[in-house]
């Protein structure tokens, strides 16, 4: 397995490489987990040859404490690759390798997609997500991007993304992977104690019966029920709960059964930030 932390040392490696094979990229940015695995392990089996980048976007954190707080496992996470295949090609950047000038965020125009859930409650956040990624795939040049559902918003931004800026790379969006417990798996689930971490069951177990409910039940009624279910618990804030379209991710109002809709929430645990979200038809 082969480490690189210079773009011209990327580049260097990727020449070496026939320009007719398929490559595929995982960007990360560390504290690798097996929801990561699941991804890395299909880009392997899809791709001649893969490239998995470990760096924190600095310009997709809108709150400075959580960059500062993020962690930084960089030994485990190349022995989690190194154990998935050594002929994966580890990209580690400085932020002054991808920011050669200075640190700023570019502006995209999204079509409404990041102005609600996270982008109402994370300013900025998607232009941030969209100049790494931009500046990721321009670089890499890969055949297929991977990225995970649990993030399902940012892989529709994504995929917006590459339609704009006409970025000839196919787009894999990849299934949830979840804890024994039903949390889906996530660098932040490492700063939550042992007892929450087991009781954030509770999450997943709210969308799934609200995906039940939500085959019966009025829009209002699914929200509303979701609302006291977080009343009622101390452990857990919820800061929002949303029922969307899949494809433009607006808001839904009533149910349209010529439509894919998805319920997304997130919610704070011990000052701990968590996303899910659950495909409802």
């Amino acid at each position: 397995m082969v480490v690189v932390k210079t773009k011209k040392e990327l580049l260097s490696e990727l020449n070496n490489i026939d320009s007719s094979i398929a490559l595929g990229l995982v960007p990360t940015m560390g504290a690798l987990h097996q929801g990561h695995a699941s991804l890395i392990k299909k880009a392997v089996s899809e791709n001649q040859k893969v490239v998995v980048s470990i760096f924190v976007n600095p310009t997709q954190f809108n709150n400075k404490e959580d960059l500062v707080k993020y962690p930084k496992t960089l030994d485990a996470d190349i022995n989690l690759i190194s154990a998935i295949s050594k002929e994966i090609i580890v990209f580690v950047p400085e932020v002054s390798e991808l920011y050669p000038k200075q640190v700023k965020t570019k502006i995209y125009h999204f079509d409404g997609l990041d102005k609600v859930m996270e982008g109402e409650f994370r300013d900025n956040h998607f232009n941030g997500v969209g100049t790494i990624v931009e500046a990721l795939l321009n670089l890499i040049k890969p055949t297929r991007a991977y990225f995970g559902e649990k993030d399902y918003q940012q892989l529709r931004i994504i995929q917006k993304l590459v339609e704009i800026q006409q970025i000839p790379v196919e787009i894999i969006g990849c299934e949830i992977v979840r804890e024994k417990h039903g949390l889906a798996m996530s660098s932040r689930n490492e700063r939550l104690s042992k007892k929450i971490r087991q009781k954030a069951e509770f999450i997943y177990e709210t969308l799934k019966t609200a995906k039940q409910k939500f085959g019966t039940e009025s829009v209002l009624d699914v929200k509303e029920w979701v609302v006291k279910q977080f009343n009622d618990n101390i452990d857990f804030q919820l800061e929002y709960f949303e029922i969307t379209d899949v494809n433009t991710l607006t808001p839904i109002i009533k149910k349209n059964t010529n439509t894919k809709q998805r319920a997304f929430i997130a919610v704070y645990a011990e000052e701990v930030r968590l996303i899910d979200n659950i495909a409802l038809n």
